[in-house]
């Protein structure tokens, strides 16, 4: 019997008795089935401490404690749970088309103070400026329905590596070395390639596709790529005559020999694109109208160190209205692809923005207040776990399925509960708050469909969960 063949209620009950199987020992049932059910109810934070008094308002202390091992200190197995919800969530995405990309990302999360494992002085996203945080790489299976991260790595800049003091309190495992993001992605490809899961096109943004190595490193695994790559990217232009020079001795690469050829950067090559190159393009509904924009795509030759490469595709938007071309990607994507099939995929990597967005959102990814390396992991294990079922509950959740869930109330708190933190949570300090309850509502209708069934059924039968 399949999940869909159930009620919600009975299908999360199954979901958790699968996540059971790999939890590695029974006294970590209990504390799995109550984080997870944490992380799905409409609480504003999903740290331990609020899902504790939201999960056992009797004994809130007792349930803190209980979560807080299981989460920072549990010796179960990411890599075993996520193998188990890819088991489960894949076959329901595959149901509505198979797998068509594999997408590589990264996400911060803010943070105060130096001893958060991983904390560090570089970009964030949230905030769109260098600010204090921790980042993590992760890649996602994705096709037209849904995306779900299938590998999450926090990333560790090399003050942090190469600090044993900071490394032994956090708890980082010995085998952890410094890597860039885009070697842990690549590492992430591999481990997918081995497990066997549907192939896909990689896409990335030019923060991992502008590295010629790292291109080179997807095709080794026979995977095609669209990847954002800068203006300034070098390319032999089409019609350029090229032929690669003997191996040498001192020479391990294939150069390339040219005449009075010279390579010209991205940006340079699409200024000189005739008027007929430039096509109108749809890619998919937006919220209030179709997307679409203006590309060219030309066969070029990355000119990278001047090693004579395979030719790919150059795929180049240039929205009417702006005065330069915005956006350039280099692609693998087979000659004879469509010019509507290639942009539909270049587009298709917005669903990691909404993974992320999601993520955070709806099962709290970026609650998590402990300090630890494997604490930091589980969390984000289990809050993709959450996210793999709302995807496999989809179709059942308004407005996309056919059921209205009238609104529920809230589980009961304690009354005077206040989360940790609480006092530094306002508007002014976090400017996002106010999107964030603006949208609360609404999220919170979605949510309800899978999620305040679970609570009506735990309020009247406690042992259910």
């Amino acid at each position: 019997m399949s999940l869909r063949d159930m009620g919600s209620e009975r299908r999360f009950e199954r979901y958790l008795d699968g996540l059971s199987e790999v939890m590695g020992h029974a006294d970590r049932v209990g504390p799995l089935r109550d984080y997870c059910t944490g992380l799905m109810l409409p609480c504003d934070r999903k740290s331990v401490e609020p899902m504790a008094a939201a999960t056992a308002p009797g004994r809130t202390s007792a349930q803190h404690q209980s979560l807080l091992h299981f989460v920072g200190q549990g010796a179960w197995s990411d890599d075993l749970v996520l193998g188990k919800v890819r088991e489960m969530v894949l076959p329901e995405m595959e149901r509505h088309g198979p797998i068509e990309a594999w997408i590589i990302d990264d996400t911060a999360f803010p943070k105060k103070g130096r001893h958060s494992v991983g904390v560090g002085h570089q970009y964030c996203g949230q905030l769109g400026k260098q600010e204090n945080c921790q980042a993590a790489v992760s890649l996602s299976l994705a096709n037209h329905h849904a995306s779900l991260p299938v590998c999450h790595q926090l990333y560790l800049p090399q003050d942090w590596a190469g600090d044993a003091a900071r490394r032994r309190k956090a708890g980082v495992p010995a085998d952890i070395v410094f890597k860039t993001k885009p070697e842990i992605a690549i590492d992430q490809i591999r481990r997918t390639v081995e497990s066997g899961l549907p192939p896909g096109a990689v896409l990335a943004d030019v923060g991992y596709g502008n590295n010629a190595q790292w291109r080179s490193e997807i095709s080794a695994l026979n995977l095609p790529y669209i990847v954002g790559v800068r203006a300034d990217t070098t390319v032999w232009p089409p019609g350029a005559r090229l032929v690669a020079r003997k191996k040498t001795r001192r020479s391990k690469s294939t150069k390339v020999r040219r005449g009075k050829t010279k390579p010209v950067s991205v940006k340079e090559l699409a200024l000189t694109l005739p008027k007929r190159a430039w096509r109108t393009v749809g890619w998919r509904e937006g919220s209030n109208e179709p997307l679409s924009s203006r590309f060219a795509r030309v066969r070029v030759r990355a000119a990278n160190d001047e090693v004579l490469r395979d030719e790919e595709w150059l795929l180049i938007e240039w929205p009417k209205g702006e005065e330069e071309p915005t956006r350039y990607w280099l692609s693998t994507l087979p000659p004879d692809i469509t010019f509507e099939r290639m942009v539909d995929l270049a587009m298709l990597r917005w669903r990691i923005e909404r993974d992320y967005q999601e993520l955070k959102q709806e099962v709290g990814l970026g609650h998590f207040e402990g300090r630890g390396w494997r604490g930091f992991h589980h969390h984000a294990t289990l809050c993709i776990a959450a996210y793999g079922f709302l995807i496999s509950e989809r179709e059942t959740i308004p407005p996309s399925g056919p059921r209205c869930v009238a609104w529920r109330p809230k589980l009961a708190v304690p009354s005077g509960y206040r989360p940790r933190g609480a006092a530094t949570t306002n508007a002014a300090t976090h400017p996002e708050l106010h999107r964030h309850n603006a949208l609360a509502a609404h999220r919170r209708t979605r949510q309800e469909a899978a999620a305040m069934s679970l609570l009506r059924e735990k309020k009247s039968h406690p042992g259910a969960l």
